[in-house]
Formats: structure tokens, sequence, C-alpha cells
């Protein structure tokens, strides 16, 4: 095999396991202690979310993954909310709020969402860039799982049961 062959091969291998191990590091680590501010003007901590498992979505008016996703984000919390779950939709810091605000009022989102003016929340949360990213929270208030563009739904629903039953 050509030496620029085996160079290429190794170096995808090391990044994959580089990107593993990113990940691995990022599981049952504590979230990062933020304050949002929410879209009616009041905060909410970080630890306040604990004790409830929770889905923390990063997003964007104008992110076509994220506008697609929404319904099923709506549904998971209508699933799940009674039995503990809260969802926190924080729109990043290039969306306007008055834009925000419309896309919640007209598709009535029945969830937290705040607005990361400022980009901090984005910069505590590993540098959120990508989105959406949800993070799953479990009780503690550890990330139990990441997931960067739309989750596979059912296996999010799985893990929230496992962690409700927790």
């Amino acid at each position: 095999m050509p030496l620029h062959r085996r160079t290429l091969i190794a170096s995808t291998a090391a990044l994959a396991a580089t990107a593993t191990l990113g990940w691995l590091a990022t599981r049952r680590t504590p979230a990062p202690e933020t304050r949002f501010t929410l879209l009616d003007g009041g905060t909410l901590d970080t630890a306040a979310l604990h004790g409830r498992v929770t889905l923390v979505n990063f997003w964007a008016t104008t992110c076509v993954t994220c506008v697609g996703e929404m319904p099923q984000m709506i549904q998971t919390y209508r699933t799940y909310r009674d039995r503990g779950l809260e969802l926190l939709a924080v729109a990043m810091a290039y969306d306007p709020p008055e834009q925000v605000r419309r896309f919640v009022q007209t598709r009535q989102l029945p969830f937290l969402v705040g607005l990361d003016g400022s980009g901090e929340a984005a910069r505590r949360w590993g540098d959120v860039q990508a989105t959406p990213t949800t993070y799953l929270l479990d009780r503690q208030g550890r990330i139990d799982q990441r997931y960067v563009g739309a989750p596979d739904f059912a296996q999010l629903h799985t893990r929230i049961d496992t962690l409700l039953a927790a």
C-alpha cells in the first residue's frame, strides 16, 4: 500500500478515535453552569434544572433541520413533561429576538425558550456552532447524550425513558 494511503487511513482512524473520545469525555460530565435569558425576560440557571431530566436544544429559526425537528420536540415534551422532562430551546446569538418570538407564537412552542444574545451559552456548552445541537441531561444535571443534528427520536425516547425511571 502506498505511504500516502497508509497515512490517510491512519489519520482518519486517529480523527475518528479523537471524536469518539471527545464524545465520551462529555458523557456524564456536569452541564456547564449557565444563566439563560428566557424569551419572557426571566432567567433560568442550570442548577434549577437539577432533579429533572432535561433537553437543552440549541437551535435557530433559519436552520432548516431545527425547524423540521420542532414538531417532534413538541411531541417529545408533551409525551414526557408529566413524568419530569423539561425542555429548554436556546436560540442562537444570530437569531433576532423578534424573529424567535414570532416563531414561538406561530408554532405554539409549549416549552421554555431562551435567547443567547451574546453567544455565551453556546460557548459554555462546548462552543456550539452547528444547529441543532441538543444535550440530554440526567436528574443530577450531568450530560448523558449530545446530539448534533436531529436526533433519532426513537433512540432519544428510549434514553429519556431510562433516565426518568432511574
